[in-house]
């Protein structure tokens, strides 16, 4: 039985059109995908935020069950993790490491007595200005 082979084609490869098609393609994905990945950048920044707020907040508790009072506001976040002079018992530090930055790098804002509570704590979002909505919009305790 004698089977016949086709020539093999001598030039192989894409068309110019085929490449095309498949750079719109490819322009139209990024297009639609990141806009998407850049609002969720921003989204886990706030929650950063937000969860970094909550490990401040319970070393303010562990600091106020110890001394009876939270930090002063001229002490500010750093009584957390230097002890202040006149403070006779403290017993930290009550964070591992020094008061982290915002995830914009900028410090939080700790005000005692707080408007909104015993303390308030908060960072002024990608703006860095009091307010703001979506990813400029503040992060506060309250």
């Amino acid at each position: 039985m004698f089977v016949s082979q086709t020539p093999r084609a001598k030039a192989q490869g894409f068309t110019l059109l085929e490449l095309l098609v498949v750079l719109v393609i490819i322009g139209l994905l990024a297009g639609y995908v990141g806009p998407q990945f850049f609002k969720q950048i921003g989204k886990s920044e706030a929650k950063t935020a937000a969860a970094q707020l909550d490990a401040l907040g319970k070393a303010l508790d562990q600091y106020r069950l110890d001394t009876g009072r939270y930090p002063s506001a001229e002490q500010g976040l750093d009584a957390l993790w230097n002890k202040p002079a006149d403070e006779t018992r403290w017993w930290g530090p009550y964070l591992r490491k020094a008061p982290p930055k915002d995830p914009w790098g900028r410090d939080y804002v700790y005000r005692m007595p707080g408007q909104h509570g015993e303390y308030d704590l908060f960072s002024l979002g990608k703006d860095g200005r009091e307010g703001g909505e979506g990813e400029n919009a503040d992060v506060t305790n309250w």
